[in-house]
């Protein structure tokens, strides 16, 4: 007999070879159809492997992320199927899942294949998975994988195989097809009912531009027709929401050639948002005890070679600065927190000077692979909303806390209520991947830990996600379209005060290093803007909006009153423009709707006769017509309302 603990604690007993849908049918019936796969001892197994010892049990189903990996995992295997039986002769590469579906790389020889042929190629696809073919994982010695990939001269099989080591590979099998693969699968393929073929890209085969280029072939599928179609509706939502695309329309920020890839304009309008965004932030952080400083865009090479940051990203940034002095070098600031560290170090602290706050909207440079920028949400140089807490050990867990209370405030206040935390750890199999002292790391984490549970925050761990100086708490929002982002970050470092030889005078007379806590609420104001614009589809908040009324006048004749209501409303700080230009009132309304711009006032004769304005609002129309007077209140108190509401 052995002991399986699933998730919720319970043990149960059964004899050795029982499977994990065993298990699951043991559960009830209904869950056991529901699940399409599971993970033993933290390993990935089929739902028909045989467990032989005691161990923890997970049984995935479409909810968990784990099944929707298994699941698009083995879509991909059913894609290959599909291509070699309409395509004999291609070479098969690799076929993971990914974020949202999976894909296949292909090398196609000669054949030419377009987005017309993915129609075709889904057909095929589902023929096969109504075939409720079983998936099954068989292992292969090292000498038959190669043999087996040899006879269809498929050498990029046999480049995978050679860097694998004997005793470790295996096969799935099903129907009539086979493939290299390591495991993860759902059942069958008759799970899978509804499948979209998204797009055809070119990929270099292992990511190196000097290997041949592949074909790779994007899809996702689904257990049921209607939630690809939600699925394929939500696309189309999130094209109209592209903040690309509505940060163009509302000219909010612009991108230059000239300038460089990466490196974003903020255009008027967009450069007002971000600064009502930093006033913010700095208001709130004023009442929380930060005192902001400034530090430059570049640095001498040897601080961040003491902090770090050159040995772990050097190769990979933007190259060091040569001055005319000889051997001098300079860094284009890639952190703010070796400057921080130097604020920390230009006078001598007690421990009843103790927390130290700093804060800084940063401006970073970090040289991103080209193919990697995405808009601004993968930029070459943005503004971090950074901050450093220096503490004693002792002062360490409240203020934590407090970081996690503004972190929250800062969400409720932008209407971001749906969200999660990870706790991010080292992965304790690769130390060479950071800095510090194994015991720091430890205590680092721990606190982390402690903090969160306090807070009762819901919370995941995830080894290997923590900076290489130190652990970190990151806030995981969803969108308005049920996207997460990693938004706002926390990170406890014991590591770079040692780094830099930070001391502060305590109680007993000695000298003691204090604790660093990096924090980011918005994380960077360049991405922050992208995922608010796209979460809000463009309509921020009254109180963010960068114009929030615009007059629009029938004709130039009542220029001169609409500049009397401008200026009416500008006493009322209201932020407004005169529309007085020599078009229709139709194209005018069009323009303002599509600006998302919350309120047109139109004046005309009669307005101007009664000293009102006709009032509209944006996505509702009419609101009929008042005096300037009641519209400025009407304003105000919804500017109060959303006040309130969202803590600003």
């Amino acid at each position: 007999m052995i002991a399986i603990t699933l998730p919720d604690g319970s043990v149960k007993h059964f004899e050795a070879g029982v499977t994990p849908m065993d298990v699951a049918k043991s559960i009830s019936e209904g869950f056991a159809r529901n699940v399409i796969s599971a993970s033993f001892n933290k390993q990935t197994v089929e739902t028909s492997t045989p467990l032989t010892q005691d161990g923890n049990l997970v049984l995935y189903t479409w909810k968990d992320d784990q099944g929707k990996k298994a699941f698009w995992h083995s879509t991909a295997h059913i894609l290959a199927q599909a291509l070699e039986q309409l395509y004999p002769g291609i070479k098969l590469t690799i076929g993971p899942a990914i974020e949202n579906g999976f894909y296949y790389d292909v090398d196609f020889g000669d054949i030419t294949i377009s987005d017309k042929d993915l129609k075709g190629i889904e057909n095929k696809m589902l023929e096969i998975a109504r075939g409720k073919h079983e998936f099954s994982i068989r292992e292969s010695s090292k000498a038959d994988a190669l043999e087996y990939y040899k006879k269809q001269n498929n050498e990029y099989k046999v480049e995978l195989i050679e860097n694998l080591e004997d005793g470790s590979i295996t096969f799935c099998d099903h129907d009539n097809f086979t493939d290299l693969c390591r495991g993860g699968h759902i059942p069958n393929t008759g799970i899978v009912k509804a499948i979209k073929l998204m797009s055809i890209a070119g990929a270099y085969w292992r990511g190196d531009e000097n290997n041949k280029q592949l074909t790779r072939v994007y899809g996702i599928s689904f257990p049921k027709q209607k939630d690809l179609t939600e699925y394929l509706q939500l696309l189309e939502e999130a094209k109209k929401r592209d903040h690309r695309k509505l940060g163009k329309e509302l000219e909010l920020f612009t991108f230059s050639q000239k300038v460089g890839q990466g490196l974003p304009l903020w255009l008027p309008k967009g450069a007002a948002l971000r600064e009502r965004l930093e006033n913010f932030l700095k208001k709130a952080q004023k009442r929380a005890g930060y005192e902001m400083v400034v530090s430059p865009h570049i640095g001498h090479k040897e601080l961040y070679m003491t902090s770090g940051h050159y040995e772990k990203y050097g190769a990979d940034s933007f190259q060091p600065i040569l001055t005319p002095h000889e051997g001098e070098e300079f860094l284009l600031k890639p952190m703010n927190c070796p400057h921080h560290c130097e604020i920390f170090n230009s006078k001598p602290w007690s421990y009843k000077d103790l927390p130290k706050r700093f804060a800084e909207f940063g401006t970073v440079y970090r040289y991103e692979q080209s193919g990697e920028l995405h808009g601004l949400t993968r930029v070459r140089g943005f503004t971090q909303d950074d901050a450093h807490i220096f503490c004693t050990p002792d002062q360490l867990d409240e203020e934590f806390k407090k970081v996690i209370d503004l972190v929250l405030y800062v969400f409720g206040s932008l209407g971001f209520e749906n969200f999660t935390t990870q706790v991010s750890l080292r992965d304790p199999e690769k130390p060479e991947k950071y800095i510090g002292r194994p015991e720091l790391w430890k205590k680092a984490e721990q606190a982390i830990i402690n903090a969160v549970k306090d807070k009762n925050l819901d919370y995941v761990v995830e080894e290997g996600e923590a900076a290489f100086y130190g652990p970190k708490l990151d806030f995981m929002v969803k969108d308005a379209l049920g996207r997460s982002w990693q938004l706002g970050t926390i990170q406890v470092d014991y590591t770079l005060p040692e780094r830099f030889e930070l001391e502060y005078k305590g109680s007993d007379n000695e000298m003691h290093r204090p604790v660093m806590i990096h924090r980011a609420p918005f994380g960077s104001m360049e991405r922050f803007v992208a995922i608010l614009l796209e979460h809000t589809g463009g309509n921020f908040p009254l109180w963010l909006m960068p114009e929030q009324v615009s007059i629009l006048s029938l004709s130039e004749k009542y220029e001169k009153y609409s500049q009397k209501v401008l200026n009416l409303l500008e006493n009322d700080e209201i932020r407004a423009l005169a529309d007085n230009r020599s078009e229709t009132i139709g194209k005018k309304i069009r323009e303002a709707e599509m600006n998302k711009i919350p309120y047109m006032l139109i004046v005309g004769e009669q307005e101007e006769k009664d000293g009102t304005v006709s009032v509209r609002k944006h996505g509702e129309g009419d609101l009929g017509t008042m005096s300037v007077k009641a519209f400025s209140e009407l304003i105000q108190k919804e500017i109060k309302e959303e006040s309130i509401e969202f803590n600003v």
